[in-house]
């Protein structure tokens, strides 16, 4: 490649999604770009989606680092901080006063954890008491686990997937867990309210307490330590007319899993359009300035953001290959993509994507494609399977589900629901393919809905046959792995099929960890290892009987 200097690009953020671009960059063209990364934290990449594991003690620290990025023209510079843009000069000025000029600048600052403005939470200097904590950070995860040392009770407050995996990771360490949410259902974006019920069942089997529709009051605090936690029941709770009603939960750890809030203050300071997200168009730059990318939970793009680390590693994936494609087109100076009409709305704290006129508005922008046009293969779906790991509690929901589903012809759903086996099954189909299930309580069925959903693969005329009996040959256990076509996807975080497990095999990887460096499987939720695990026994069980005997 002609080329007189390699593009400068500067990363600011090195979580599982900036570690992802570098990754994505080198796989494509490691001489074509000086690379110089950001990280406010102190450590290697670590798998965020993993801490909840930590906390279960299912997963040790060092099990959940990820692979450095391999290239001669790659900095890093972990716990350095990016204090200011200059757009004019095209220049990063870190904490430390150390200047870092770009041709691109790409922003992964991520999301932090949102913690809520009730009484008793933040002490004189602003910091959150002892015994009071989110699960955000590695820092935070070490904090929880040494913190059920002394504590007996704990209380988590949110019941998403987060706060699932919390409250039935301390339950497993022996502490009474008591698990506050303030609406009547559970994971009430992906559920519906019976299949909330039959989670919610689960989760009181493993000795945690429930209470839906409480908000958290105050945070009560004795000695500088969290002693319990004030909980007020919601409108909902209650007859109409009916006061409020306030209970005390004691407890010496209070866990907060209440969503998260993008990290927008560098973009902001740097003159770029922010909202709930930093704003980007469809090809993950700002439309104040094309040479400024944001990928991963501080992205706000058209179609915007349910937080999912898949959905950052395809805007990766898809940012790497814009890149690579500047540079091979031209050296020209790149022109501004016009700015889609309506993206600088303000949106309501609580929604998730942005207003229909926002999409409508930079979709006649842009002239992008729909949805429905792009979405066959494995390359582009699968971003939105949302899974939960908390032990035995199995729940995984992918497409339309829970109160997203609509009612209409096109779109044909049935369930089993079993709630005395802890068990709840929907599956919604639309012209012969499956767009979207709820699996509660049969992992099985879900590892093969999923696969179903990814690959887009045909299902039977009657759906009801997807409830109990598996679609594809794809979603064969790895105990069986003969069974299993070289294309059946084993990861689905990251896309890796049995034939690259066995290629990554046959040329010289011999565990887990190697062919997790070389193909990035068992890097995402960590759902696949088990199966890895089994396929790398299998290959390498089968090279070696391979292998005559010297005479």
């Amino acid at each position: 490649m002609n080329l007189r200097v390699p593009v400068k690009v500067v990363v600011v953020g090195f979580g599982m999604v900036g570690s992802r671009l570098v990754d994505e960059l080198l796989r494509r063209e490691p001489e074509a770009f000086d690379i110089t990364v950001l990280g406010s934290e102190p450590y290697e990449p670590y798998n965020r989606v993993l801490l909840s594991d930590v906390v279960a003690g299912r997963t040790d620290v060092a099990a959940i680092t990820m692979p450095l990025p391999d290239g001669a023209r790659v900095t890093v510079r972990r716990g350095v901080t990016a204090a200011s843009v200059d757009r004019a000069s095209r220049v990063v000025v870190a904490d430390d006063g150390t200047r870092h000029p770009y041709d691109h600048l790409v922003l992964a600052t991520g999301a932090a954890a949102r913690v809520p403005a009730i009484p008793g939470l933040r002490g004189a200097d602003g910091g959150l008491p002892a015994g009071v904590h989110a699960l955000r950070t590695l820092d935070d995860a070490r904090e929880i686990v040494a913190a059920t040392v002394n504590a007996p009770r704990a209380v988590v407050v949110g019941g998403g997937v987060l706060g699932l995996e919390a409250a039935v990771g301390l339950a497993g360490r022996g502490l009474h867990v008591t698990l506050v949410h303030h609406t009547g259902s559970l994971m009430e974006r992906q559920l519906d309210p019976e299949a909330a019920e039959v989670v919610r069942s689960g989760l009181e089997g493993q000795g945690v307490t429930v209470l839906p529709d409480r908000v958290a009051g105050e945070v009560l605090v004795a000695g500088g330590r969290a002693v319990g936690i004030r909980v007020r029941d919601t409108a909902g709770a209650r007859p109409a007319g009916a006061p409020p009603h306030d209970e005390v939960v004691a407890a010496r750890l209070i866990v907060f899993a209440v969503g998260t809030v993008p990290e927008t203050g560098l973009a902001a300071s740097a003159g770029l359009t922010t909202d709930r997200g930093i704003v980007v168009g469809y090809d993950l730059a700002s439309p104040d300035d094309p040479r400024v990318h944001a990928i991963g939970d501080c992205a706000q793009p058209p179609t915007g953001s349910r937080g999912l680390v898949a959905e950052g590693w395809d805007q990766a994936r898809r940012l790497a290959e814009h890149l690579v494609s500047l540079v091979e087109v031209s050296l020209v100076e790149p022109q501004a993509p016009p700015a889609a009409p309506g993206v600088h709305l303000r949106l309501p704290d609580d929604e998730a994507r942005p207003s229909m006129a926002v999409r409508l508005g930079a979709l006649l922008a842009g002239g992008a494609t729909t949805r429905a046009q792009t979405d066959r293969g494995v390359d582009t779906r699968g971003t939105d399977v949302v899974k939960v790991k908390a032990g035995p509690l199995s729940v995984t929901t992918m497409g339309v589900c829970g109160p997203a589903r609509p009612d209409g012809p096109a779109q044909r759903a049935v369930r089993l629901a079993d709630p005395r086996a802890g068990r709840y099954i929907e599956v919604v189909v639309s012209d012969g393919i499956l767009v979207g299930a709820t699996c509660v309580g049969d992992p099985r069925v879900a590892a093969d809905l999923t696969a179903a959903y990814t690959r887009r693969t045909p299902v039977p005329q009657d759906p009801a046959f997807l409830l109990l009996t598996p679609v594809m040959a794809a979603a064969a256990p790895a105990s069986s792995p003969e069974h299993m076509p070289d294309d059946a996807v084993v990861c689905r975080c990251n896309g890796v099929t049995k034939g690259d497990i066995a290629h990554t095999c046959a040329a010289g990887a011999h565990t887990v960890a190697e062919v997790a460096r070389e193909t990035r499987a068992t890097t995402g939720c960590g759902s696949c290892t088990e199966a890895v695990c089994g396929l790398v026994d299998w290959l390498r069980a089968g090279t070696q009987e391979a292998v005559p005997e010297p005479a």
